[in-house]
């Protein structure tokens, strides 16, 4: 249920290893929240826009080949046809005043500081996509679980660590502290690990497919095909019991159900009515999509970040479920033919918000005043929105249109403990031995790396109760 990027993968893996598998989706594309927009004739892509981690793909592809008896590899490659694009850099961040690109460039005030913290997190590349990858009780995990408790000691959350660092200056602590939104929550709230990504991001590179980012859907479209997975998609799932699950065109016969819905939803289909405790939400977002009337500045970088002046206000204000006064905003910017085949620039503008369940437009206030200070901040003579041409908003309301309350992006708040191999929900049910969970509420944060991985790990699983049975 559900053909988001995790529902694909992990029904990909099921019809590899021999089993009849159907793929239910209820939108009339497949994708989930990465999905394919279309305005004034140019291409974009909505949802996560780089892929970091690219050994998580390529550890997919290998898995996917061994399951068909192809251990030498190479079948999954060819089929999938995807190509991915190294970014000259991971992006360039604007915070109070500074401007600084990622890697810091030698001569930048941050320089040397930011040399020592690479020196320390750069070449962890390994450890977390293995992390990301392996189940938890593979005794492989080891070595790659014991340098990284090694590092942060008892320094638990992302904040302590670095807060730890007294060299680290303070814009370039806050720089590195809000890639935390990538999992919907501040720096408190995510454990130590996050702080090691954007220096691994910065040595092992961020990428974005030819063609754009949705090209990882097709890819996995290509490869659950291949594998014989029936893809129905226009057929949202109305009810869910032991060895059946009925649509509103019909009935499926399953011995086993794999849920890639968001946790609401899901629950929402298994028991109707039934009210849930009001909890913490991870943050939602408005995106903006719009075709450019012109070019922006050429020392405009493909991937920004324009940090809030008090990121702690930032924080406080979406764990309170409060309009923040300044948001984080995205900026990813594309000129004709890179990576989408366009003759237009094409302009995505995301602001993190919480997860209200609103409509946002141009005109509200909010969205207006970060227009005028995300121009602002990134030295444009006038607000960003000024250089639109057609666009398209995407907010709360829409992506609380997959069943997460408000519309957050990840779900619920979830203790520090359970961001590893503890977290919740888990990936199969003890009281539903035939329900098993993929998908970005069941591994939130890391974007596609980590639902790729999550798909793994759980499918990994589910073969194996199946060969038990």
């Amino acid at each position: 249920m559900g053909g988001g990027i995790g529902g694909l993968a992990a029904a990909a893996f099921l019809g590899r290893a021999g089993h009849r598998v159907t793929l239910l989706e209820a939108n009339d594309y497949l994708g989930g929240k990465s999905r394919r927009i279309e305005l004034e004739g140019q291409r974009i892509d909505t949802g996560p826009a780089i892929v970091t981690f690219p050994g998580v793909w390529d550890e997919l592809l290998r898995r996917w080949d061994v399951l068909g008896g192809e251990a030498n590899g190479g079948g999954a490659r060819e089929i999938a046809g995807l190509e991915l694009e190294r970014l000259p850099r991971v992006g360039k961040y604007y915070y109070q005043g500074e401007v600084s690109s990622l890697p810091v460039e030698e001569g930048h005030p941050w320089y040397e500081a930011w040399e020592r913290f690479v020196g320390v997190h750069g070449e962890l590349g390994p450890e977390v996509t293995r992390l990301l990858t392996t189940d938890w009780y593979d005794p492989r995990l080891r070595p790659a679980l014991l340098r990284l408790l090694r590092l942060y000691g008892t320094r638990m959350t992302t904040r302590s660590y670095l807060d730890s660092l007294g060299w680290l200056p303070e814009g370039l602590r806050e720089v590195i502290a809000i890639h935390t939104m990538n999992a919907g929550v501040g720096p408190a709230r995510t454990p130590a690990l996050f702080a090691s990504m954007p220096a691994i991001m910065a040595v092992d590179g961020v990428w974005v497919p030819e063609g754009g980012v949705y090209e990882i859907v097709r890819a996995l479209v290509k490869l659950a095909r291949y594998s014989g997975v029936e893809l129905r998609t226009g057929e949202p799932v109305r009810r869910i019991e032991r060895g059946k699950v009925s649509t509103a065109k019909g009935e499926h016969a399953a011995d086993v159900v794999v849920s890639g819905l968001d946790a609401d939803r899901l629950e929402s289909i298994i028991a109707p009515g039934k009210k849930t405790a009001r909890e913490k939400l991870t943050c939602s977002g408005v995106a903006i999509y719009a075709t450019l009337e012109e070019e922006l500045p050429e020392r405009v970088a493909n991937h920004g970040v324009v940090l809030p002046t008090l990121p702690a206000a930032l924080y406080r204000s979406l764990e309170a479920g409060e309009e923040p006064e300044e948001s984080m905003a995205f900026v990813d910017y594309y000129r004709p033919g890179e990576p989408y085949p366009n003759e237009r620039s094409v302009l995505a503008v995301g602001l993190t918000v919480p997860a209200n369940g609103r409509e946002y437009g141009l005109e509200d206030a909010f969205v207006a005043r970060e227009m005028q200070r995300v121009g602002r901040e990134m030295g444009l003579p006038r607000p960003i929105d000024e250089y639109f041409g057609a666009y398209e908003i995407l907010h709360p309301s829409y992506f609380g249109g997959w069943g997460s309350a408000g519309g957050a992006l990840y779900g619920k708040i979830q203790p520090v403990w359970r961001s590893g191999p503890l977290h919740s929900p888990a990936y199969s049910d003890r009281r539903r031995p035939w329900l098993w969970r993929v998908g970005a509420s069941v591994h939130p944060g890391g974007g596609i790396p980590a639902v790729l991985g999550g798909a793994m790990i759980s499918t990994g699983r589910l073969l194996k109760a199946l060969e038990d049975r």
